[in-house]
């Protein structure tokens, strides 16, 4: 008989591991393949008992609803066939009716095989897994809310915690679906990357743990023994033409360092599922450095999160007290003497503003210098004030920041320099490829500073529509902590705050921001007419690390933003 694919909840998944082998003998409800799609992995169990008698797909296949898995020859045949063979062996040796009769089995034997495979259950309810908590991009951030409570059931990427972190409030999501065994942290806690935070009682679906929760098993025979099925082949081997080999790549690694080749070689050699290859993705971890624990090497979401736990606990631990990490400064004076010091009331920081301190620290170390500028944008003004029409009607809001993020990202790529990092160890700058940029928004609780990826590839629309976006999240608290994370450098604009300059503060490990100031109409001395006329200037400050970037880099750079904004159709030479 066939045994064919499931309704997966997704139009196809990919086979990451094959848990049966030809000849195998399988009980109903035993578990055949491992699938994994973007959303899960499943394991699908067998609709029927039987022998195995051919595997119909491979490692790396992609399967979808009704196509065949396996093939078995059913119990009772091969019960047939089996004593069919036992008999004529011993009508051979053995001439006598009694001898016959002994060589039937037990009648208790009989039962017992048949109640240990119909005491199987009906779907595989998983296994309770203790979760750890993804990159944060901080070192410590406070539970704000916890939105489930023990017993409920998820869905994967369901928000299920609330955490203040130094830029914004982030909701984590649940990393499988199941039922919420127990919740580790409690509101308030300071936590940390890849603590663990929750214990969930996976499923194979989000239906069947719904119905596995909420619908008691019937009355069954006797109780299942899952000690004593033929083990799911934990001992056992896939498909052996199907089973990755990493033997190139570590000979390669005996005989000295990788080639490019080598290194995307190793990286496709991975035995891990799309599921699994995204959360990596995601989370900033080089999978290959990833050790598996699954059969044959298999990289779970587990050992990707307890990677990222080690790779945090080697590092300098931070102080988990939820306190501010000391600037160093003097204690306060005594201020209890009112006739000194008059009255005083005390106001508590917000959650945003008390994590933000350590970081704001670190300016202490960085030998910051601020070159200023202006800009005459006159004419990128005139050009936006043609366009905003239309981009309104299509619902996006069009300022003048999206031609500042524009014509400082293409500067980047003419400077990258600007765009980059200095190594620990002061001896090397790590440039960027691509231009993340951080925007700095203002909100009720403080400053944070989301990122737009990849700016150096997207047109002006594109820009303003992803500022707008973003500035919406922040001020819901809506962001995700991939929204945080990977700037290269960063643009604070204070919009029509009023003021003509400021000097903004470098935010580590970048090298350089931006600040920009409301324009104003000032005159400008023209040769031409040999007269003064009205121009809109814009006041640029660019504050930068002295160790990477020199006095007059800044002032080339800074100069050539102005340049680029003045007039924007350079952007598009």
């Amino acid at each position: 008989m066939d045994i064919k694919a499931p309704d997966l909840g997704v139009d196809s998944a990919e086979v990451s591991e094959i848990m049966v082998e030809i000849g195998d003998v399988i009980a109903k409800d035993d578990n055949i393949v491992l699938l994994e799609s973007d959303k899960a992995s499943v394991e699908v169990p067998s609709s029927a008992a039987g022998k195995v008698t051919k595997i119909s797909v491979a490692i790396g296949d992609q399967v979808s609803e009704g196509m065949v898995l396996i093939e078995l020859e059913s119990a009772e045949d091969s019960a047939e066939s089996n004593d069919d063979s036992a008999a004529a062996e011993e009508q051979e040796a053995n001439s006598t009716d009694d001898v016959k009769s002994e060589s039937k089995p037990e009648p208790a034997a009989t039962e017992s095989k048949q109640s240990e495979s119909a005491a199987k259950p009906a779907a595989n309810a998983g296994k309770a897994t203790t979760h750890a908590l993804p990159d944060l991009g901080v070192d410590e951030a406070q539970v704000s809310e916890i939105m489930v409570s023990v017993g409920d059931t998820v869905s994967a990427e369901q928000s299920i915690l609330l955490i203040e972190s130094d830029k914004a409030s982030v909701e984590v999501p649940a990393p499988v679906a199941g039922k919420i065994e127990k919740i580790l942290v409690e509101a308030g806690d300071m936590v940390a990357n890849g603590q663990d935070f929750i214990v969930i009682m996976e499923s194979s679906t989000d239906d069947a743990s719904d119905s596995e929760s909420e619908t008691p098993k019937p009355q069954e025979s006797a109780p299942a023994k899952t000690e004593d099925k033929p083990a799911a082949k934990t001992t056992g081997e896939p498909k052996q033409a199907a089973k990755p080999t990493n033997t190139d790549t570590a000979a390669s690694k005996t005989e000295g360092k990788l080639t490019e080749a080598q290194v995307n070689e190793k990286l496709v050699d991975v035995y891990a599922g799309p599921a699994v290859r995204k959360l990596a993705r995601q989370l900033g971890v080089d999978i290959t450095q990833v050790n598996g624990s699954a059969l044959n090497d298999r990289i779970l979401k587990e050992d990707l999160f307890a990677h990222v736990k080690s790779s945090l606990t080697k590092q300098k631990a931070a102080p988990m007290s939820g306190n501010p990490v000391s600037s160093g400064l003097p204690k306060l004076p005594d201020m209890s003497n009112a006739e000194i010091w008059g009255e005083i009331e005390t106001q508590d920081l917000s959650r945003l503003q008390k994590v933000s301190i350590p970081q704001l620290n670190y300016n202490t170390l960085l030998p910051q210098v601020t070159q200023f500028d202006l800009s005459d944008i006159t004419e990128t003004e005139k050009l936006r004030g043609e366009l905003k029409g239309g981009m309104k009607a299509e619902g996006v809001g069009f300022t003048i920041l999206a031609f500042v993020v524009k014509a400082t990202a293409y500067a980047l790529t003419q400077h990258p320099r600007f765009n980059s990092h200095l190594s620990d160890d002061n001896t090397q700058v790590i440039l960027r490829k691509s231009v993340n940029m951080g925007i700095a928004v203002a909100t009720d609780d403080g400053l944070i500073v989301p990122v737009i990826k990849n700016v150096q590839d997207k047109g002006l629309k594109q820009i303003a529509i992803e500022i707008g976006e973003l500035a919406v999240k922040a001020r819901d608290k809506k962001l995700s902590t991939k929204d945080l994370q990977g700037a290269s450098f960063t643009i604070s604009s204070q919009g029509n705050l009023g003021g003509t300059a400021f000097t903004p503060l470098v935010n580590w490990p970048q090298v350089g921001i931006l600040g920009v100031s409301e324009a104003s109409m000032q005159p400008r001395w023209d040769a031409k007419t040999e007269s003064f006329e009205p121009r809109l200037m814009l006041p640029l400050s660019l504050s930068y690390d002295h160790r990477v970037i020199n006095g007059a880099d800044a002032a080339v750079f800074t100069r050539y933003i102005a340049t680029l904004l003045a007039d924007p159709r350079r952007i598009l030479i």
